[in-house]
């Protein structure tokens, strides 16, 4: 029996329905001109698979995104030349969830070059910002129609650490707002550092922490991005230049970091040149990821019970230079953009053993730098 024109046409709306009610993964790709631009994707949850909807070019070398924590703003730095002698922008857009078209509200100076990192404060008041080549963090204030307004606080790091090469000087490279909202947490490549700030998320002002204004990392380490775990009580902190992941208990009370843990990203007897960048911890706080570039692989932890990880097993990242991972929402997918293998790869996770497994081919992107996430309304 045919079905009916009617059927038929109610089954067109369901598909339609379950595609508007799908996220949008948001894609960076770290080139000038129309290369660079931000790509917007609608994921599949059901099978993995990422659709190309929408891409925004009137932006330049987007090397990192944040996301405003009701979805209506993105953020994304903005540069003609990333590192040079000017200091880098912030772009403010306004997100169309159903479509992931961005529409340019305004933009700041990010106070500093080579702007690598931004988040924004759980009430989406404040964007902060690192400023790797110049060793500085700053914070903006945001307006209540999403757009920035100019830095109200920015510190300039101070010192050095003992890689001659990379450690010269400050580098600052990450910075992260707390769970708590209260504290700002900046790890610092060139000083083997994670900077404590306090946060004025209404007002954008930054000052370092009274009880304690940094926690030490093992010399050399390079710490380059940090993470909370869904407790709110533990940071880890994936150093570059070590390929190590240091853990640390946090308390939300004082901001105090104390450091429990470093282990390995690498395989051991591995001899060959590598540096981790990114890390990233499952939504029920059981297993965290870590990047090596060189390797090209993502190193596998399990949590235990008192926040101490195992190295359960090292995955390739299917394609050079993994920059940045995605963990969807309901913790079943990981996104890993491999920025020197132009490419962004969807791997299924293993509830129980963390385990990845490599799902549909890769999707080209020319340098991807980081993805974003953006829940179904």
């Amino acid at each position: 029996m045919r079905p009916s024109i009617l059927s038929l046409f109610g089954l067109l709306l369901l598909s339609l329905s379950v595609a508007a009610g799908e996220p949008v993964v948001f894609v960076s790709a770290f080139k000038s001109g129309d290369e660079g631009a931000i790509h917007a994707f609608r994921f599949d949850t059901q099978t993995g698979a990422l659709k190309r909807l929408d891409q925004s070019t009137d932006i330049g070398q987007p090397f990192f995104m944040a996301l405003s924590p009701n979805g209506q703003f993105l953020y994304a730095i903005d540069t003609d030349q990333f590192g040079g002698d000017e200091d880098e922008w912030i772009a403010a857009y306004a997100v169309e969830g159903e479509t992931g078209k961005l529409t340019r509200l305004n933009r700041q100076s990010a106070r500093g070059t080579a702007s690598c990192y931004l988040d924004v404060d759980a009430n989406g008041r404040s964007v902060v910002v690192a400023n790797y080549a110049s060793g500085s963090v700053a914070a903006l204030p945001v307006r209540e129609d999403g757009s920035l307004e100019e830095a109200a606080s920015f510190i300039q790091h101070e010192g050095s650490s003992v890689d001659a090469k990379r450690q010269k000087g400050p580098f600052a490279h990450s910075i992260v707002i707390s769970p708590d909202n209260r504290f700002a947490l900046a790890a610092d490549l060139g000083l083997d550092k994670v900077l404590i700030y306090r946060l004025d998320a209404a007002t954008g002002k930054l000052v370092a922490n009274d009880v304690q204004p940094f926690a030490r990392l093992p010399p050399g380490s390079g710490p380059r991005h940090l993470t909370f775990d869904p407790s709110g009580n533990r940071v880890y902190v994936i150093n570059e230049l070590k390929n190590t992941v240091t853990y640390f208990t946090y308390a939300a009370d004082s901001g105090r970091l104390t450091p429990q843990q470093t282990i390995s990203t690498l395989p051991e007897g591995f001899t060959g040149s590598s540096y981790c960048a990114d890390l990233k911890i499952t939504p029920d706080g059981q297993f965290l990821y870590g990047t090596n570039r060189g390797h090209d692989s993502i190193a596998i932890y399990r949590i235990g019970s008192d926040g101490r990880l195992s190295l359960t097993g090292i995955e390739s990242s299917l394609g050079g230079g993994p920059q940045n991972l995605l963990i969807t929402s309901d913790g079943r997918w990981l996104l890993c953009a491999n920025m020197t293998g132009n490419n962004v790869r969807v791997f299924r996770i293993d509830s129980k053993t963390g385990g990845l497994t490599a799902i549909g081919d890769p999707v080209s992107v020319s340098m991807p730098s980081c993805l974003r996430w953006l829940p179904a309304n």
